[in-house]
């Protein structure tokens, strides 16, 4: 809903997006798997998805095809994930990454997300948390055009009655509760540990009288299956009416996830759980009713499924649902955090158990632990990505950073892991050699964010790189390797202490990108920075001009401290920024695109034309499968981290940009146009806007007569001066403090915009 005041900026503008898509020839990015991975002999499905790390997976209709596809959500980064049950070339059926879906999710969608269909309607709806710490939103499934579903919001909080009074169902922040029909009658009960200390678990039965569907609630029981939770192991629980054995200190937080789950076929609903800095999930067999549950410790067992029990390494989250196509519910396990990665492999944190049985008993039988991220580049955690010819061989090769175990010391660092370009230019083919190239995971970084970039001018490609150590991650730092090969030959790095560049920021996650910015023949740096000091005012983007001076490591001098006065829409700084420079809307101009940790994508077309304040654009990404231009989504959260990287790999004179994940991974962006207008740029109207903040009135001067309109954060017309004046008085009396746009429209066209901040 909340759209960026930099968007609101670009089309106040230039108009909206109906009236610039009738002048314009639409620019715009696009979804595309714009080359081949291999990983040893296979080529990957979906390479481009982005990683997972902690999954939560659920089944709907996403296409109107009547086939349930699979919608993923993403606890860490809260993006989502969307995928169709397609047909399989080869026979069968697939799993066919379709990422034109997502959008169709609501961006509020936090903690945790269930879809289950509450009204029998046949459309599931979904479950999610509210916007009140451990309550329960709901999103209204309705029917739209094309079988496609459409959300809508029904309530921030579900309620249970007790007595005369409605009372919030609170799950916690950190459990996660299950949205399932426990007693068999048809209709969505919901059980959760309790919120305050996750011992006992809640259960509340679904009271309407509807013959099907519903959303009343009562509280059945605090103590479902009388079953308590104790924290002295990771299997420890007591029943019936016994109480735990009070211990001096918990060895575990508070934190349990559970599923309803009929394991044994009599139709009564047996229990599975895990909880926080364990390992293992927990069956515990239902000896009682479908109406009175009843677990004992006869019915407990920690080594579940029996064939082959897991042993994710922390807090594992269960998921029954068919992913192999025969109609029956397989067991899909994933580890529920929201950090605390450096427990779990988590390019390897998606364990899949097939359902082999033919009968109502399920039998569970181990498949894999990279359950679709084995169809991916996945390289862990924090991804970035670069470009460059490592090889000697005149092809651009692919070099991702990543934080992981996947290196044969075992242990969670940061690492390289380089893909050669086996196939030609127009064809790249990248396939992974090593998984700690130049062995910098001996380096036992915290995290590595390299570009591939000519520092030196001796047209060879030198590395630079942003890192800190696992010993110091408070100090980041801004670093590179020359290149001591010739133009033909193959790389050749001395890594033993990489040169510092002075003068420079040193928060974690502060991230370069060099570009020639002044012409001069030069890469200059923009640093991506979170400081601001007095030593480094500023903060989001610094302009660093390379004057060529030696050494090389002092060259780069502060220009702009602010550059491009970037804000997010609460005009606040925007945190763990990251950017990527070029041409990519064929105009032979370079462009800025960036992207911070709330995860959308920001389009700033011929940056070093503009001053002051950057105009930009948000709705940048062509959907295809909806026919139309939107923002790119991929979850926000705060500390969300992606990093940028643009490269021309398919050699067509188009540059692709790659989203380096928070998951891991890496999204392509091929652009569909590489013509972003048919008409000549004009010039923007100055206007002056004054008092700026403002708390009652504010006056507008233009140099010719305009006419104003002012317009809020959602863009929302809030006042509007219709006469041609140069002189205007705004009466800002009633407006709820914030920031706003002023634009100014000349009768020649010409527009004007500022921003204005009501006190």
């Amino acid at each position: 809903m909340r759209q960026s005041l930099s968007i609101l900026l670009f089309l106040s503008t230039f108009g909206g997006l109906a009236e610039q898509a009738a002048a314009q020839t639409p620019f715009g990015f696009e979804y595309r798997s714009v080359a081949n991975v291999v990983h040893g002999t296979e080529t990957l499905t979906a390479p481009w998805a982005g990683g997972l790390n902690t999954a939560q997976f659920s089944s709907i209709d996403l296409n109107g095809d009547a086939q349930n596809d699979l919608y993923i959500f993403d606890r860490q980064t809260r993006r989502s994930y969307t995928y169709l049950n397609a047909a399989n070339p080869s026979g069968g059926r697939r799993w066919e990454y379709a990422p034109e879906y997502q959008s169709l999710f609501p961006k509020e969608l936090n903690n945790w997300v269930q879809l289950r269909d509450y009204d029998c309607d046949g459309r599931p709806d979904i479950f999610t948390m509210g916007s009140i710490s451990g309550s329960i939103r709901v999103y209204h499934n309705v029917a739209s055009g094309g079988g496609k579903p459409t959300f809508q919001l029904l309530t921030d909080e579900l309620l249970y009655v007790s007595g005369n009074s409605q009372i919030n169902i609170n799950t916690g922040g950190y459990n996660t509760p299950a949205i399932e029909d426990v007693n068999g009658d048809g209709r969505l009960d919901i059980t959760t540990f309790n919120y305050i200390n996750s011992t006992t678990i809640h259960y509340f039965v679904n009271t309407s009288t509807a013959a099907c569907g519903g959303l009343s609630f009562a509280l059945s029981t605090e103590r479902w299956g009388g079953l308590q939770v104790c924290y002295s192991s990771c299997s420890s629980f007591v029943f019936g009416n016994d109480q735990c054995r009070s211990v001096l200190k918990p060895n575990h937080t508070s934190g349990n996830n559970l599923l309803p789950l009929d394991l044994d076929g009599d139709g009564k609903k047996d229990l599975l759980t895990a909880r926080d800095n364990c390992p293992e999930l927990v069956r515990l067999t239902n000896e009682g009713t479908t109406a009175t549950a009843r677990f004992t410790a006869a019915g407990q067992t920690a080594n579940f499924p029996a064939a082959t029990p897991l042993r994710l390494p922390n807090f594992p989250a269960p998921y029954s649902l068919d992913v192999t196509f025969d109609g029956r519910p397989d067991l899909v396990v994933t580890p529920n955090v929201f950090d605390h990665l450096d427990t779990i492999s988590t390019h390897q944190s998606v364990w899949f158990y097939e359902n082999t049985s033919a009968t109502a008993v399920p039998d569970f039988a181990f498949r894999q632990n990279d359950f679709l991220q084995k169809d991916m580049l996945d390289a862990g955690d924090k991804a970035a990505v670069t470009f460059g010819d490592l090889t000697g061989d005149g092809l651009k090769d692919m070099l991702v950073s990543g934080v992981s175990r996947a290196t044969t010391k075992g242990f969670y660092r940061a690492s390289l892991w380089f893909y050669q370009n086996v196939g030609t230019a127009g064809n790249p083919v990248f396939k992974l050699i090593t998984n700690d190239y130049l062995n910098l995971s001996g380096k036992k970084y915290g995290s590595l964010r390299p570009v591939l970039v000519d520092l030196n001018r001796d047209g060879t490609l030198d590395l630079a790189f942003s890192a800190f150590t696992l010993s110091n991650p408070s100090f980041n730092f801004i670093g590179y390797f020359l290149n001591t090969a010739s133009a033909s030959q193959a790389a050749a790095y001395n890594t033993a202490t990489p040169t510092l560049l002075s003068n420079v920021p040193n928060r974690a996650y502060d991230t370069p990108t060099f570009t020639d910015i002044d012409g001069d023949g030069y890469v200059d740096m923009l640093l991506s920075t979170n400081t601001s000091s007095p030593t480094y005012p500023g903060q989001a983007l610094r302009y660093y001009r390379n004057n060529g001076t030696q050494p090389l490591n002092q060259a780069f001098v502060v220009v702009n401290n602010d550059y491009g006065q970037l804000r997010t829409p609460t005009d606040e700084r925007p945190n763990n920024l990251a950017t990527a420079v070029a041409d990519f809307d064929g105009d032979n101009q370079p462009d800025l695109v960036t992207i911070d940790e709330l995860g959308q994508l920001h389009f700033y077309a011929n940056f070093r034309s503009q001053s002051g304040l950057f105009m930009d654009r948000t709705d940048v990404l062509f959907n295809k499968t909806l026919s139309r231009f939107e923002t790119l989504e991929l979850g926000s959260r705060i500390e969300n981290l992606y990093t940028l990287a643009a490269a021309d790999v398919d050699n067509d004179g188009k540059p692709e940009l790659f989203v380096g994940t928070q998951d891991g991974g890496v999204v392509a962006l091929g652009v569909r146009s590489a013509v972003l207008s048919t008409k000549n740029t004009v010039a923007a109207l100055p206007l002056s806007v004054y008092p700026n903040p403002a708390t009652t009135t504010a006056t507008v001067q233009t140099p010719q007569p305009t006419r104003l309109t002012v317009v809020d954060v959602l863009g929302r017309r809030v006042l509007t001066q219709p006469a041609l004046l140069t002189q205007h008085t705004l009466e800002l009396r009633g407006l709820v403090p914030g920031v706003y746009l002023v634009r100014a429209e000349a009768a020649s066209g010409q527009t004007g915009t500022q921003r204005l901040v009501v006190q």
